[in-house]
């Protein structure tokens, strides 16, 4: 397709949102959460029927939260079991699975996609070069993936964060959504220079993405606010002491210090505890990154050191488990959000022997 049709395209969409704005304001809505697959020979099977649930199902969207391929680090120890990471065949093939979906398709990426490809022993590969690929290849100018595709904002319209095609923001429903591309292993900081330089650029460019949404929301008197990124900062280090003891004082002995390393995350998290100090609607952060399913609240009031009841952090399935998370959005609901694990019958490993 040609630029000029894209953009023609993209415009179109945009105004079908705004004509249906009105009805959908009031009308509830569900969209998919999965990440951290597809992994290993096997998962790309079990990766297949989340694919086939997907498309059984009546979505606005689904979204992946990165991290669509094995790490090449332990794939250096077993090539056997999974396809190579970080080279160009992968790549085109987990864009196909992407646009084999019915529905429109959301990207964040995640480490595994680019930043820690660097061990690969098979093949010699720059993960600089390959983010520059993932932008290219995953983000066309003004939509989403997906075979009906829905029109997406991009951070790289701002001339000066001008790289960052794959920060995304949209609305539907009166909700707006973000994506923030934040990564596992640490944000891809304390490697090397280089990756210390790309860390600090794009860690400035999603804080000023985060508050831009933030600031976008309240403007336009949003319901809600959802936060889609790879990562999982660790809230639980930037807890008050008085959290952190109750939390850690089944696992480390009473009067012992409560382990912690420098993370690179730090600057996320007090974003987002700023935000919420002058937001009081609800606000869900989705990421993926140590595959565990959870849904809880773990961030604190530095103001009051209690934690804010209107942000909720969901954690979707990942390798080797297989299965999706549905988020509905109902206006009717005070909370407005409600999270429910899609378990995929074919994938479930803890079977009742006959």
């Amino acid at each position: 397709m040609a630029p000029s049709s894209i953009r023609v395209t993209a415009a179109a969409l945009m105004l079908t949102a705004v004509a249906g704005g009105a009805v959908a304001q009031e009308r509830a809505f569900d969209f998919a959460l999965i990440g951290d697959m597809p992994y290993t020979k096997v998962q790309e099977i079990e990766y297949q029927r989340v694919l086939t649930a997907l498309n059984a199902s009546d979505l606005a969207f689904v979204a992946h939260i990165g991290d669509f391929q094995f790490d090449a680090t332990p794939y250096n120890r077993n090539p056997a079991v999974a396809a190579m990471p970080c080279v160009d065949e992968n790549y085109r093939a987990v864009y196909d699975s992407f646009q084999s979906i019915r529905h429109a398709f959301i990207l964040t990426p995640g480490d595994n996609d680019w930043s820690d490809c660097w061990p690969l022993e098979a093949k010699k590969v720059d993960p600089l070069e390959l983010l520059a690929k993932v932008r290219t290849l995953f983000f066309p100018e003004g939509l989403s993936l997906g075979r009906k595709p829905m029109a997406v904002r991009h951070q790289s319209a701002d001339p000066n964060f001008s790289k960052f095609r794959e920060n995304l923001r949209w609305s539907i429903g009166g909700v707006t959504f973000v994506t923030v591309h934040i990564v596992g292993e640490n944000d891809n900081f304390g490697r090397t220079p280089e990756m210390d330089a790309e860390q600090l650029e794009r860690k400035a460019a999603n804080v000023a993405w985060l508050k831009q949404a933030f600031a976008e929301a309240k403007a336009a008197n949003s319901r809600g606010v959802v936060i889609l990124t790879q990562a999982n900062p660790g809230f639980e280090n930037f807890w008050p002491a008085n959290a952190r003891t109750r939390y850690f004082l089944r696992f480390v002995p009473r009067g012992q210090p409560v382990p912690s390393r420098p993370l690179a995350f730090g600057d996320y998290v007090q974003t987002l505890s700023e935000e919420l100090e002058s937001y009081d609607r609800p606000v869900a952060f989705l990421h993926g990154d140590t595959h565990i399913f959870r849904i809880d609240k773990p961030l604190y009031s530095k103001k009051t050191n209690r934690l804010f009841e209107n942000f909720t952090r969901v954690e979707t399935f990942g390798w080797p488990d297989s299965h999706w998370v549905r988020i509905s959005v109902d206006p009717a609901d005070p909370q407005l959000f409600r999270f429910r694990a899609e378990i995929v019958p074919e994938n479930v490993v803890n079977r009742r022997a006959n």
